[in-house]
């Protein structure tokens, strides 16, 4: 922690996570308003669905590929300038997509805005632990996940809105304006929480070392995927919107809000109530119960789809309610990542990063199109990768400490 933190930001904490909230938010919205308008720009661009997905998945391996760069660039350089250039040349990738006319330039484009939005989600962790102790640490990383859902879940209604009266490059000049507004808002409010003195020479051979030992550490390989993996329980189904609420549930473009909403109340109550629980609940037992909503939440999902036609009266629940499970342990879980490496939390949040983006790729590319065509699968799908962080999470708990 910086010793000088109190100096760094004086207003309230609230207004500080709701800043780093903003630049979490940016990769998630940059996915979620465009999803409404999936099949008119395949048919705009003679665009199979297959290549319309690949428009996801190389967003999602652009994502992940630069998030092993981010934070290891923010401990070398510092957090603030990281930010300010990431958000410059996100600014410049949606222009380009703004201007695509073909599949292929809008794959590229895409590729290239998953490579800068990622460092604002990367960093604000590692600004988070600059700035406040351990318990105080997870009531603001609470705080950002509540925030970080307001834009998600007005992002497909946005993006539905634009595609109807606009047309689909008007999500994507709505992208650039976003960018830079918020390169304006990062100048002039962001603050440096690295100190000159904790900064690591930056040097491409020691770095990819250093990634080595952690990844050869089982406890923070294992941390990494049970907080990493779960989330793709639900992002299962974020991809699979057009497929799940177009064709399955009967939804219209300016109807996914109504998924995309009750999705977010799920991640804003749990992260609530994970910063509530900050410090009155040891970190294990609050984790466990995270764990144990979503494998019900996981369970009924597939008895209801197994027994119960598509409906939207039902079918989105078990999502919001599986939501509410991850947002009350993840916080939790990343804490314990970046302290893993106290000296480089900046690395340690980047590969966290990175690893859970590749995940969402392979998601994105192989199983969402292996299981969007039936909602039974999609409800299997989701559990099973709710299964493997749970099993991390208990292969960790055997380890010696």
């Amino acid at each position: 922690m910086n010793p000088n933190a109190d100096q760094l930001w004086r207003g309230p904490r609230w207004a500080l996570a709701a800043l780093l909230a903003v630049l979490g938010m940016l990769g998630p919205f940059s996915i979620d308003t465009y999803l409404p308008a999936f099949s008119g720009m395949a048919t705009s661009l003679g665009a199979t669905p297959v290549e319309m997905q690949q428009t996801l998945s190389a967003y999602l391996f652009g994502f992940a590929l630069m998030n092993l760069f981010h934070g290891a660039l923010s401990d070398s350089f510092g957090r603030r300038p990281v930010v300010l250039v990431g958000l410059a040349l996100f600014t410049l990738a949606s222009l380009g997509c703004a201007l695509s006319e073909t599949i292929g330039q809008l794959i590229t484009f895409r590729a290239l805005q998953g490579m800068s939005a990622g460092a604002g989600v990367v960093v604000s962790r590692a600004i988070i632990r600059d700035m406040f102790p351990p318990e105080e640490a997870q009531r603001v990383m609470s705080q950002v996940t509540i925030f970080f859902g307001v834009a998600p879940a007005i992002a497909p209604m946005l993006g539905g809105f634009l595609f109807i009266y606009l047309g689909w490059h008007s999500i994507f000049w709505l992208l650039v304006a976003i960018g830079l507004l918020l390169l304006v808002l990062m100048v002039r409010l962001l603050p440096e929480s690295l100190q000159a003195a904790a900064r690591q020479p930056f040097a491409f051979k020691p770095l990819m070392h250093a990634y080595a030992e952690l990844v050869r550490n089982p406890r923070f390989m294992l941390l990494v995927v049970a907080s990493g993996v779960p989330f793709n329980g639900m992002f299962l189904y974020v991809l699979s919107a057009p497929e799940w609420l177009g064709s399955h549930l009967g939804l219209g473009p300016t109807q996914f809000f109504w998924f995309f909403g009750l999705t977010i109340a799920g991640i804003m109550g749990g992260a609530y109530f994970s910063g509530r629980l900050a410090g009155r609940m040891p970190a294990r037992q609050q984790i466990r119960i995270g764990f144990s909503t979503m494998g019900v939440v996981s369970i009924v999902n597939v008895l209801l789809n197994l027994l119960l036609p598509p409906h939207p009266a039902w079918a989105m629940l078990p999502v919001a309610f599986f939501a509410f499970g991850w947002a009350l342990m993840v916080p939790v879980i990343t804490l314990m990542v970046l302290d893993m490496a106290p000296n480089r939390r900046g690395m340690a949040a980047s590969l966290q990063a990175c690893v859970g983006s590749a995940a969402n790729g392979l998601v994105a590319g192989v199983v969402a199109p292996l299981v969007m065509h039936s909602t039974v699968a999609l409800a299997v799908g989701s559990m099973a990768l709710m299964a493997v962080g749970l099993l991390a999470w208990r292969w960790l708990k055997r380890l010696p400490v």
